[in-house]
C-alpha cells in the first residue's frame, strides 16, 4: 500500500514524487518522408535477363542530414547498388530517401546519434522495399537488402571525422 500526502503518491524517501511533464519529454516525429532522386538501370537487357551465374553484389549506403529549422532535420538515406556477373552491369540504381523529422526537448549531445542513428533506421525499411520492388520489377529476384548497422556507420563516421584532427 502507497502512502500518500493530498492523495499523491510519496517518493521513497517521503516526499511526494512527480511524474514528468509530457510536453518536456523527449520526442522524435516523423513530419514526411519521401523519394529524393531514384535511378534504376538494366543496361545489357534483354540478355541481362537470361540466366546466368550468381551475381556479385555490391552495396554502398551513406546517411546525411540537414537542419532545417531549429527543431526540423532532413535526414537522407542513399542507398547505391550495382550487379555484375562475368564482368557485365546486371543492373545498378541509386535510391536517395529521405525523412524530415521534428527533434522536440532532445539534449544537444543526443542530436547528432538521432540523426545518424535513429532517423535511418526509421528510413530503412522503406527504401528497402523500394529497392526490393524496381529490381523485382526490373525483371530479376528481389534484392532484399540486409538490416544495417547504423550505430556501426555512426561510429565510422566519427572515426573518419576525429582522424584528420588527430594528423595535425
Amino acid at each position: 500500500m502507497a502512502n500518500t500526502t493530498n492523495g499523491g503518491p510519496q517518493g521513497p524517501a517521503g516526499t511526494a514524487s512527480a511524474l514528468p511533464n509530457p510536453d518536456s519529454l523527449p520526442q522524435v516525429n516523423v513530419l514526411a518522408q519521401y523519394i529524393k532522386d531514384f535511378s534504376f538501370e538494366n543496361p545489357n537487357a534483354p540478355r541481362s535477363l537470361q540466366p546466368s551465374d550468381q551475381p556479385s553484389i555490391n552495396l554502398q549506403i551513406n546517411v546525411n542530414q540537414k537542419k532545417l529549422s531549429d527543431t526540423d532535420f532532413e535526414v537522407e538515406l542513399t542507398i547505391e547498388g550495382k550487379a555484375e556477373a562475368k564482368g557485365d552491369v546486371i543492373f545498378q540504381f541509386e535510391l536517395a530517401y529521405a525523412g524530415i523529422f521534428r527533434l522536440q526537448n532532445v539534449p544537444p549531445d543526443a542530436v547528432q546519434p538521432i540523426m545518424y542513428i535513429e532517423c535511418p533506421r526509421l528510413l530503412f525499411p522503406f527504401a528497402r522495399e523500394i529497392v526490393s520492388n524496381t529490381v523485382r520489377n526490373g525483371g530479376f529476384p528481389p534484392l532484399m537488402i540486409d538490416p544495417i548497422d547504423f550505430v556501426g556507420l555512426y561510429r565510422q563516421r566519427l572515426a573518419q571525422a576525429q582522424a584528420p584532427a588527430s594528423n595535425s
